[in-house]
């Protein structure tokens, strides 16, 4: 994937779910800029996440994010890299030790712009994360980055209580229950 495939992925992306119809048109905004995918654009800039799922699809992995001291989905910034799915899976990687990764679709499963608080140096600013669906086994072993307090495969049932009601987070526990989503 490159910054034209990720536009006309961004051109086609659909979805129910109105928040991520509001966010598009910042997404393909931000595709055009020259500093779209490194951190140095300090409004803003994109992002990449896996929402890593097991085969049954009764489990998600979530990492207590050390700086934001919150459960998220793994990822991370793109740092120059134009290629979100090779970041996404690169972070995926990195942040569990997961080998088991399995891209379940090459398209956008999920969108989100969020704001990021200010730390030491670095001001307040915008993440444009993109996501992707992935696989893993759930027995094979966790390995803890430094950028995570903990790692846990979490029960659908128990993500909410988990994740405080992060409504980006539920909106991708709610798509992954849709019955489009490919087994």
């Amino acid at each position: 994937m490159n910054r034209s495939q990720l536009k006309f992925l961004l051109e086609h992306y659909k979805t129910v779910f109105e928040e991520e119809q509001h966010f598009v048109r910042d997404f393909l905004d931000l595709v055009d800029h020259p500093l779209a995918f490194s951190r140095e654009r300090t409004a803003g800039h994109f992002t990449a996440s896996a929402w890593i799922v097991n085969k049954t699809r009764t489990h998600t992995l979530l990492t207590l994010h050390k700086k934001l001291n919150k459960w998220l989905q793994l990822g991370g910034h793109a740092d120059g890299n134009d290629n979100l799915l090779e970041v996404s899976l690169t972070e995926a990687r990195e942040e569990s030790g997961l080998t088991s990764l399995r891209l379940v679709d090459r398209t956008i499963f999920d969108i989100d712009r969020h704001l990021i608080p200010a730390r030491g140096d670095v001001a307040e600013h915008f993440h444009y994360d993109v996501r992707f669906l992935i696989e893993a086994e759930m027995d094979e072993p966790l390995i803890l980055s430094k950028e995570s307090k903990e790692l846990a495969w979490v029960g659908f049932d128990m993500v909410e209580t988990f994740v405080n009601g992060n409504l980006s987070i539920l909106r991708m526990l709610d798509k992954t229950s849709r019955s489009e989503i490919i087994m």
